[in-house]
């Protein structure tokens, strides 16, 4: 089994007429979703703090906001990570469990999932 992508579309929640559709790798061991800086700045979304992650290369600092990520006909709001130029777009397990899909690594694809309440 190789790596799942998918494209979603992210908007601005002040403003979710607006959208830009990304190509992101799905990334299970990834609690937050990374998006470029460039795109969530041309979408007006604002950075509301700073966090700190652990990742290979160990432990970096990055801004985070909130957007709408929308994937086959779902959209959800999550928290974002402001990638840097170096950071690939990933949708992290926060996000694919608020638009209810989970991961198929037989088939490669991601599922739609009864969520609970």
């Amino acid at each position: 089994m190789g790596f799942i992508h998918v494209d979603v579309e992210v908007s601005n929640p002040a403003n979710p007429d607006v959208s830009e559709s990304v190509r992101v790798m799905v990334d299970t061991g990834a609690t937050l979703s990374i998006l470029p800086s460039s795109m969530l700045e041309r979408l007006g979304i604002q950075r509301l703090s700073r966090r700190r992650f652990r990742g290979f290369a160990g432990v970096v600092t990055r801004e985070v906001g909130g957007a709408y990520i929308g994937y086959d006909d779902e959209i959800a709001s999550v928290t974002v990570v402001f990638g840097s130029e170096d950071d690939p777009p990933i949708l992290g397990v926060t996000a694919l469990e608020v638009l209810g899909f989970t991961v198929d690594p037989v088939k490669g694809s991601l599922n739609r999932v009864d969520m609970l309440i």
